[in-house]
């Protein structure tokens, strides 16, 4: 394929075992002051599942789904995966791609929306792992994020009416939408003018809300929310949507993770057991939405995406906003106040 010779899969990382979960903690939080106790706290939720987060195995399995489509699709790339946070860490990926040869890499990142933490520390994090590896290290575009591309919203309205289908009453039911918090000044500087994250998490929920027919009402809510109490962060936290749900006579509610695009410790820990456990002491009845994960239409996308960079087919958008920039503005995603996560 002209232009690139590699493919290269961003993610955050996770740990792989209990004694990888506090050194993934502590890479995590480097440099932010974050105390051992809050790390040994959140590390309880890791060891809940064998110190295990699911994300590292989501990526392998994206990663081989990639490979399949990309070779019925004549898309010829090697593919590489290097992580943020864990093994396999970026900077060693990189080097391995400079060893090998590759000169010109296309990124796809974990991530579809645009976000100080999801869309510009990434490239951040490929240009520091670029200058690791040494003048050898390839050129690397990013593809632009992708909320509102048919291939996320269809799986997501798919997983969400098959949640549906879980709880008592078949129509009635309440969506609620649910996506990563962030502080409100990181919030205020995220995307290209017009296209805060708020906004694209917002459109991403209108988008799958009118494909889910016997929803009476649907809401975004925010979750995982860490840092100082002093630091206002996006709300209204689930829980408390959870609460106000019930108190409104909702006969079901199913729970959409629409921030995410596969499952991680935020979705296994902060929905299926904090979010739940909440949902069953109200007496609520609760469905969790799958992730788009290995869906065939996601993993299209990643070369509709790639040939969408080359200019080979038009780019698609559903709604209003339309497509992202395949490049960023300047001053877009700014860091706004200092993330604490955990």
């Amino acid at each position: 394929m002209p232009g690139y010779d590699a493919f290269l899969l961003v993610s955050f990382g996770g740990p792989e075992g209990p004694d990888e979960v506090i050194p993934f903690l502590e890479n995590v939080t480097r440099g932010r002051g974050v105390p051992r106790q809050r790390l040994e706290q959140v590390a309880e939720h890791y060891y809940r599942f064998g110190g295990v987060s699911p994300i590292n195995q989501q990526c392998r399995d994206l990663l081989a789904a990639a490979e399949k489509e990309f070779a019925a699709s004549g898309v010829d790339l090697p593919v590489y995966w290097g992580n943020r946070n864990w093994r396999p860490m970026l900077a060693d990926t990189m080097a391995a791609m400079a060893a090998d040869g590759r000169q010109h890499a296309v990124a796809f990142v974990t991530s579809a929306y645009s976000s100080y933490s999801s869309c510009r520390q990434y490239s951040g994090d490929i240009e520091q792992a670029r200058a690791q590896a040494g003048p050898g290290a390839p050129r690397v575009d990013k593809l632009r994020p992708y909320f509102n591309h048919p291939g996320f919203i269809e799986p997501v309205a798919d997983a969400a009416r098959a949640a549906a289908q879980a709880l008592p009453a078949a129509d009635g039911f309440d969506l609620l939408f649910t996506a990563h918090s962030i502080p409100e000044a990181m919030a205020a500087s995220s995307g290209p003018a017009g296209w805060a994250y708020p906004t694209q998490l917002t459109e991403a929920s209108r988008l799958v809300a009118e494909r889910v027919a016997g929803a009476r009402s649907w809401r975004l809510a925010y979750q995982s929310r860490s840092g100082p109490p002093s630091v206002p962060w996006l709300g209204p936290d689930v829980t408390d949507c959870l609460a106000e749900l019930a108190a409104a006579g909702s006969t079901g509610v199913v729970l959409v993770p629409v921030g995410f695009i596969s499952d991680h410790m935020e979705v296994v820990y902060d929905l299926d057991v904090e979010a739940a456990e909440v949902a069953e002491r109200l007496g609520l009845p609760l469905a969790r939405a799958a992730t788009p994960g290995t869906d065939a239409r996601f993993v299209a996308m990643m070369t509709e995406l790639i040939r969408e960079r080359l200019g080979e087919v038009t780019p698609r958008a559903l709604g209003d906003l339309g497509p992202t920039l395949n490049t960023c503005q300047n001053g877009c995603c700014g860091a706004g106040a200092a993330r604490t996560r955990p």
